[in-house]
């Protein structure tokens, strides 16, 4: 065959390649893993839910053993990845590489640690690329308070944003939930506004760090998933606030309520009542400002609930259900 005919076989079969990576791709349902992202010792694996992220993104990852594990780690750009057991499974575990809302694009080496029940050791890293997110801009008129405060309310925005700094740095070392996600919500699919840059009043503000989900006033706000409440109260930009601790460092927050109706140290089941939509802070109407943060990134909430699942059934049968105190 002369050379360049086997240039052009050559060209076709990338060209085949790329198509048929694609189409996998395409053909990925939520949560689905991709094979053969990870380089590991002999008798591990490492699979992502994707090649690739972008700015606010979740990827789930799946590390599995030919031997009983005891203990997995992992470090992605400097955060930890938090690392769970599914059911009775012993030679598999789980976890979720979160992508902060401005983390700078680029290339992140994943490094995956631990060891077996044997003690033997196991390693295996990917590189992750983050894109730029794509993320709209929108003008808004607020109340002139919310956009020139005074000294006083400075002070207080201040302390509160430093406060929730501080309760996001905790990392509950158990996983606190027990199943799949859900929006919070009843019949709510999905939101919007996520990562949008604001001009409020003509002054360009920080990206909008949740999802806004619609609702009316006294529209029940529901629990994602199981945890433990470790703030409920009003806050000067969200308003009436609940911020519910699923351990492993994943936390939801709930802002915008017209009324609170859990308190701090409760343990609630996914799908209690832990509030009402309202219209309470920094807002131009009734709406659940519903935000996640996984190891201090601030993330897309819809994203959880696509890669660990929809809870809607499980969560409408237990929305009577009460909080109880530890």
């Amino acid at each position: 065959m002369r050379s360049e005919d086997g240039t052009v076989v050559q060209k076709r079969r990338k060209r085949l390649a790329l198509v048929c990576l694609a189409a996998t791709g395409a053909l990925l349902s939520p949560g689905a893993m991709a094979k053969g992202l990870g380089t590991c010792i002999p008798g591990t694996t490492l699979r992502l839910s994707a090649p690739e992220s972008s700015q606010g993104s979740l990827l789930l990852i799946e590390v599995k053993s030919a031997k009983p594990l005891a203990e997995v780690q992992g470090d992605w750009g400097g955060r930890s990845v938090p690392f769970w057991r599914e059911a009775a499974s012993e030679t598999q575990r789980r976890g979720l590489v979160a992508v902060d809302l401005e983390k700078a694009p680029g290339a992140y080496e994943l490094k995956v640690t631990g060891q077996t029940a044997s003690g033997e050791k196991i390693s295996c890293s990917a590189s992750v690329r983050v894109r730029k997110g794509r993320f709209a801009t929108e003008k808004l008129q607020v109340g002139k308070q919310f956009v020139e405060p005074n000294p006083e309310q400075i002070k207080r925005a201040d302390e509160e944003r430093q406060k929730l700094r501080e309760l996001f740095d905790r990392v509950t070392p158990q996983r606190l939930w027990d199943g799949k996600f859900r929006i919070p919500l009843d019949g709510v699919t999905t939101g919007t506004n996520f990562g949008r840059r604001r001009i409020l009043n003509g002054n360009p503000g920080s990206p909008h760090g949740g999802v806004d989900l619609p609702g009316t006033t006294g529209t029940p706000v529901h629990a994602a998933q199981r945890g433990k409440v470790v703030l409920a109260e009003e806050l000067f930009f969200s308003g009436n606030t609940v911020v519910v601790d699923h351990g492993l460092g994943i936390y939801t927050f709930y802002g915008h309520l017209s009324e609170i109706d859990v308190k701090v140290g409760d343990a609630l089941e996914a799908g209690t009542v832990l509030g009402k939509v309202g219209a309470t802070g920094r807002v131009t109407g009734p709406h659940l400002h519903w935000g996640l943060t996984v190891e201090r990134a601030r993330v897309n909430p819809l994203h959880i609930v696509k890669l660990l699942g929809n809870a809607t059934e499980e969560a409408t049968r237990k929305k009577s259900s009460k909080p109880h105190t530890n």
